[in-house]
């Protein structure tokens, strides 16, 4: 069965003006899709194609031979799982239970704020800012290009998208102002509470 692209879960519009619907347009509907054709290519007629997205990146990690299917694999997962993580009128405060797990891991919300921050601002050329589960603790991480917390086993709570097309044409080089309005309007954090859950469990 073949990799499909998954709709946003809100209209393109829906996060403006903090990210257009003109960079959605681009984003999800150029970028996305390109790497689930580009996954659909590289698996048809082999055995991953059978596979789920996340047995098809567990299979391929490490293995260099795979890294084209690793790269297209693990963006697809990984722009999925970063639409989930904004909402329209998202951002402000977390639920109770996140934070109070980001208190006790971070020291404050704003501390975590700070330090999430500085990941996705220092992550060098393209990349992703991680909020994990890593050995039963919260931890901020960045990963470079397509790498992903699941090749790491981590489990992902947040991301925030650093390749420059997921805020280039709103935003210019201003990453940023692009990481601080992600954080302060965008966070849906109802999606972070539920991955936490899943994580202790």
């Amino acid at each position: 069965m073949a990799f499909e692209l998954p709709p946003l879960p809100y209209a393109k519009d829906a996060l403006a003006p903090h990210i257009s619907a003109n960079t959605l347009d681009f984003h999800h509907g150029k970028h996305h899709n390109a790497y689930v054709t580009n996954l659909n290519n590289l698996t048809k007629d082999t055995p991953l194609a059978s596979e789920s997205l996340e047995g098809v990146i567990r299979a391929v990690a490490g293995d260099a031979s795979k890294a084209g299917v690793f790269n297209n694999a693990a963006q697809v997962w990984n722009h999925t799982f970063y639409w989930n993580c904004m909402k329209p009128g998202g951002g402000g405060q977390p639920s109770a239970a996140v934070a109070s797990a980001l208190a006790s891991a971070f020291g404050s919300f704003e501390k975590f704020k700070e330090e999430f921050k500085n990941a996705c601002v220092t992550q060098f050329g393209s990349g992703w800012g991680w909020l994990v589960v890593a050995d039963g603790a919260l931890k901020i991480t960045k990963t470079a290009n397509a790498d992903l917390p699941l090749a790491h086993g981590q489990t992902a709570l947040l991301t925030c998208d650093v390749w420059e097309h997921a805020y280039y044409l709103d935003y210019q080089n201003r990453r940023p102002d692009y990481v601080q309005v992600f954080l302060d309007n965008l966070v849906n954090w109802d999606f972070v509470a539920q991955n936490l859950s899943k994580a202790k469990s």
